[in-house]
């Protein structure tokens, strides 16, 4: 359109021009053909005389000017040639009226094809004003933007688009089809010439015609890369201080952990501790200040009270040693073969059961892949609590299922009820001190686990499963 427009006005400039110089050429010639012998009065007397100027007027109202001021000195020069014209018509208006009269209108034409002249040149120029605004505006948008035909044919890009999608300043589009966003916009990948993508905010908008019909479309494209960095890094900001918060909830439930423990440790302490230590503080008491009255009986009673407290109570020091280790993680288990026999044999004659009080019935090819002192550790318990909480006799078994292989220590007493089974390996199970919670650990370092059962027709049946040794 802008450039039909600007050859319109160019055409209409080479037209004028010509008619003016022709104009000047016919006065000229008339003038001269007119002037036989030299008329008395000149040539000036001549109506044919006025349509020289009046044709150097229109010639010069058609030259192309690029300044306000050579503008207006063309303008007042073809002003003052008109004037000289007319002034022409009316000086030989006496001797040739109809003549005169004649030139005066085509004067007259003259200068309104020269104002018509004058309009054009000033709408083309007025036009290039604005096509020169429009581009620069067009180009200096900090968008994006490609503008397509109804057929998506690319137009015209900005300089924006050019940087996005890494052309350089004159090269044409090379991407076929172009980069046309969809239609709903939003985020979307630019694709650039390298081969790489640009993050944008996209839209497409068309431009309708008088039918309401799409003619043509504008896409633009906003870099978001920025924005993109930002949002990966308050995204990684988000996650770090997720995890900040993981580990703090990991450390309180630590300290929560630890404070439980300390307080069930404090409670044990006071109450399973205590007992021992207060009966042998009395027992010790009593035989230093009553050792010469008492019979050796009396004597070898009172000493073998305080030598089982004694034991117990290194035992709760040792079970206590072994808890703080489990705590800390540094148990590990050495595992190789482990006659279950033998172990139960050396558990049964350690323990404070009476005669006939504790039955082993384990083969003696069975073995058990596992830490031997874990095993001999984790019978030493089940059996000890067996006698301590159950009823005599307290049986030891065995018995392999493929590549596991189950020792179980059972008793003849009421069982253990119900309501107590969910923690009953848990630490500080009231009335099981340690041993049941250290059983479990030591059982589970070795690979293998520790459940319950009520026995048939009734006592508590603990098994432990531990891998079976090949032989």
């Amino acid at each position: 359109m802008h450039d039909a427009a600007r050859d319109l006005g160019r055409l209409s400039r080479l037209t004028a021009g010509c008619a003016g110089v022709a104009v000047a050429v016919f006065g000229t010639t008339a003038l001269l053909m007119s002037l036989k012998g030299a008329p008395p009065d000149g040539f000036l007397a001549d109506p044919a005389a006025a349509l020289v100027p009046a044709g150097i007027a229109l010639l010069l109202q058609t030259l192309p000017v690029h300044s306000r001021i050579a503008g207006r000195v063309v303008h007042g020069s073809a002003i003052l040639l008109t004037l000289a014209a007319a002034a022409f018509c009316l000086a030989a208006l006496p001797r040739h009226v109809v003549a005169s009269m004649a030139t005066l209108l085509a004067i007259a034409v003259l200068v309104l094809l020269g104002q018509l002249i004058r309009t054009l040149v000033g709408a083309d120029r007025r036009r290039r004003e604005l096509a020169g605004f429009t581009d620069t505006l067009f180009q200096s948008m900090n968008e994006a933007v490609m503008v397509l035909d109804a057929n998506y044919r690319v137009i015209d890009v900005n300089r924006r688009w050019r940087e996005l999608t890494g052309h350089d300043a004159d090269e044409p589009v090379r991407f076929d089809p172009p980069p046309v966003p969809p239609a709903a916009g939003g985020d979307w990948l630019l694709p650039r010439v390298d081969g790489g993508t640009v993050p944008v905010l996209a839209s497409v908008a068309p431009i309708p015609d008088e039918a309401g019909a799409p003619r043509a479309y504008v896409a633009t494209y906003v870099d978001i890369a920025d924005r993109k960095r930002a949002e990966e890094t308050l995204g990684e900001k988000a996650a770090e201080l997720e995890r900040g918060n993981a580990r703090l909830r990991e450390t309180n439930t630590r300290l929560e952990t630890a404070l439980t423990f300390k307080n069930d440790l404090t409670s044990m302490l006071t109450h399973d501790v205590a007992q021992p230590i207060s009966s042998i503080a009395s027992l010790a008491e009593l035989l230093h200040a009553d050792w010469d009255d008492l019979p050796d009986d009396i004597r070898l009673e009172l000493a073998t009270k305080i030598d089982k407290n004694t034991q117990r109570l290194i035992k709760m020091m040792n079970d206590l040693q072994l808890l703080f280790r489990l705590d800390m993680g540094s148990i590990t288990a050495r595992r190789v073969p482990v006659p279950l026999h033998e172990v139960a044999v050396g558990v049964a004659a350690a323990s404070t059961a009476g005669p006939g009080e504790v039955l082993i019935e384990v083969d003696d090819e069975l073995a058990a892949l596992a830490d031997r002192g874990h095993v001999s550790a984790v019978l030493q318990n089940l059996v000890t609590n067996a006698i301590a909480y159950g009823v005599a006799p307290v049986v030891i078994s065995a018995v392999r299922h493929g590549e596991q292989v189950d020792l179980i220590v059972q008793d003849s007493g009421q069982g253990i009820l119900d309501e107590l089974l969910p923690n009953l390996f848990g630490r500080f199970m009231r009335g099981s001190g340690l041993g049941l919670f250290i059983v479990r650990h030591l059982v589970e370092a070795n690979g293998g686990s520790v459940r319950y059962e009520h026995a048939d027709p009734h006592g508590a049946r603990l098994i432990a499963t531990w891998e079976a040794a090949l032989g």
